[in-house]
């Protein structure tokens, strides 16, 4: 069982920097691949970035790629989402995800993750 806990949301003007963090329960946490998500109204939701189980392999969606970075502390059992240069199409609630899953491989499918988080507001004023 795991349970995440996202933080770091809130209100950022078009062209500045946000940083979300996941904190996980669980002595297993090095085992699971993790992702961030997120979801706007009326939409649904979508993959934004996902990193494997040993932190060696990262994806993103082509929204996120050159502008968000993903990384993953086993020790410290969290996984983080830096977005910079943020634009107003990236306002949504966004949403950590894990699935234990010990391959190098990452997920991005958001059917395959078994655990996800209560969700944290980014919103992007123009």
């Amino acid at each position: 069982q795991v349970h995440l806990v996202e933080s770091g949301g809130g209100l950022v003007q078009a062209g500045g920097s946000l940083r979300l963090s996941c904190a996980a329960s669980g002595r297993t946490f090095s085992t699971y691949a993790m992702g961030w998500f997120r979801q706007a109204p009326g939409k649904d939701r979508e993959f934004v970035a996902a990193i494997s189980q040993s932190g060696s392999n990262t994806r993103y969606a082509d929204s996120a790629k050159g502008r968000f970075t993903i990384s993953k502390d086993s020790a410290k059992n969290t996984v983080s989402l830096q977005m910079n240069s943020l634009k107003p199409e990236d306002t949504a609630v966004y949403y950590c995800g894990a699935v234990r899953y010990l391959s190098t491989n990452v997920v991005v499918r958001s059917t395959m993750y078994e655990y996800w988080g209560q969700g944290t507001q980014v919103t992007v004023s123009s």
